[in-house]
């Protein structure tokens, strides 16, 4: 590792830390909470506007359950046991799908059946880009002003930085989803070549 690298190493944490806290199925203020950083300093931290310090770090690692190595980027991630779903504070599951910490990161959640139907989901805004595929029921996606209603099959590809919430359209049964994000921008490249055209 060179000087430089060593230098922009706590920076570099903040995408790394984000994707062990969403790999948890935990909230910012749930973090906070256990941690005692407070959720703007870890909001700060994961969209890279602030370094956090050696404490902060410890202490976060231990709540993800991961190794200092492993968010300085200089192990790769133990490979995980069978993934167990958890669940966050809006009784959502969430299931990892990819084994490392930082870059483009996978997850399949699940929302669970409503009785009545809800409230607009609440947003949040932050660095990435996101895409998103329903596997089964209804969700309903409210981006900015827009509230849109995507069925199986259904996808959804946004800036994060654009206020967002997902929330059971309320279809009687559960829904099932999946999540890619990109922290910083990064997104997906379709590499599908064109088709040809009719003659």
């Amino acid at each position: 590792m060179t000087g430089d690298d060593v230098a922009d190493t706590p920076a570099a944490m903040g995408p790394r830390l984000r994707a062990a806290r969403e790999r948890r199925g935990s909230t910012l203020t749930g973090v906070s909470r256990a941690t005692g950083l407070s959720p703007s300093t870890l909001s700060r931290i994961e969209t890279g506007r602030r370094k956090p310090t050696l404490e902060a770090v410890v202490r976060l690692a231990k709540e993800y359950g991961v190794s200092l190595d492993e968010l300085a980027g200089t192990a790769p991630a133990a490979e995980p046991r069978t993934p167990a779903r958890r669940r966050s504070g809006d009784d959502k599951a969430v299931l990892p799908l990819t084994r490392y910490v930082g870059g483009l990161h996978a997850h399949k959640h699940v929302l669970p059946a409503v009785q009545e139907p809800p409230a607009r989901p609440r947003q949040v805004s932050h660095d990435g880009w996101e895409w998103l595929c329903v596997l089964y029921g209804r969700l309903w996606l409210a981006l900015g002003d827009q509230d849109l209603v995507l069925s199986a099959g259904d996808v959804a590809e946004f800036d994060t930085r654009s206020p967002h919430g997902l929330a059971n359209a309320g279809s009687g049964g559960p829904v099932e989803y999946l999540i890619m994000f990109g922290p910083q921008g990064e997104r997906l490249r379709p590499r599908t070549p064109p088709a040809p055209s009719a003659r």
